[in-house]
């Protein structure tokens, strides 16, 4: 807990009430963070000033446990006089052992403050929390950003292959420790954009083809793209529509250095439009092929 917590209102920064819901927090902070971000505000103090407000507002708030901590805080706690006259805040928890003593050891818990030159225990830093968007390409490549969290710029090394909705922890860049007390950690947690073409499955990567009724029927080779350019797939004779093949070797590489494959599902094209010798044939087809009935499974 810091002293900041009881002069600090940030609902009132992010513009909601007490009791509002973890949504209407998160819709607050998105839209009032894209107001004031930076990057359209180049040159406005103002609007950096208030950029930071409102990121440590969610950081508090936007953080359920956090949350629970800070709305606690802010009904039971207070200030008592510190070495050379400094403020110094205390929980009645703190003073209390852990808040399951006697009035008696509240007592005892003032004389340790009072009658030891004002020591108190040493008390770890708070864990903060902060997000950050990613392309699809920097998760998969790993890279290095920086985030400010509280007032300070932090830098924070992504590793190669992170997943969607992943959590990273910096060790030391969360709140300071007070009276001797270590620093907490940051908890960064990634928001990967999506590809156009690729999707993700663990550390594989997933991919549509679209294929004709001839190289479905007949089999064929075709070129399909990968991240690192494109590759040749075999599709054999008779494959079906909705067949997935595997590409390995071809999906995400993580930080310890395994790669994943790629997922080829092939879906069979029907042209909408055929010429007139092309309808002779497949009507031939039929005509040779009278049982070929894929519904015979259905007893119909």
């Amino acid at each position: 807990m810091r002293k900041e917590w009881l002069e600090t209102d940030y609902y009132a920064i992010l513009g909601v009430d007490s009791n509002a819901s973890s949504k209407d927090i998160k819709q607050a902070y998105r839209k009032l963070a894209q107001k004031y971000h930076p990057d359209t505000n180049k040159g406005d103090p103002v609007a950096e000033n208030r950029f930071k407000e409102v990121n440590e507002a969610y950081e508090v708030i936007g953080d359920p446990e956090t949350r629970k901590e800070y709305d606690h805080a802010r009904q039971m706690g207070y200030f008592v006089g510190g070495p050379g006259g400094a403020q110094q805040y205390v929980r009645v928890e703190d003073l209390m052992g852990g808040g399951r003593g006697s009035p008696f050891d509240l007592l005892g818990g003032l004389g340790d403050l009072f009658g030891r030159q004002g020591v108190v225990r040493a008390r770890d830093g708070d864990d903060l929390s902060a997000e950050m968007h990613l392309s699809f390409h920097d998760a998969i490549s790993g890279t290095t950003r920086q985030i400010t969290v509280s007032g300070q710029t932090v830098k924070v090394k992504i590793p190669k292959g992170v997943a969607d909705g992943a959590r990273i922890r910096v060790r030391g860049k969360g709140g300071p420790g007070r009276n001797g007390g270590a620093a907490g950690d940051l908890y960064v947690t990634v928001h990967v954009a999506e590809h156009p073409v690729f999707g993700r499955r663990g550390k594989h990567l997933t991919l549509s083809v679209p294929i004709t009724f001839v190289e479905a029927a007949l089999g064929a080779e075709i070129d399909v793209p990968t991240l690192d350019g494109k590759v040749r797939l075999k599709i054999p004779a008779g494959t079906q529509s909705g067949k997935t093949l595997r590409v390995r070797g071809h999906g995400v590489e993580d930080a310890k250095g395994t790669r994943g494959d790629l997922l080829v599902t092939v879906t069979v094209s029907v042209p909408e439009k055929l010429t007139e010798e092309g309808k002779e044939l497949l009507q031939r087809f039929r005509l040779q092929n009278p049982d070929a009935n894929p519904r015979s499974h259905l007893g119909v």
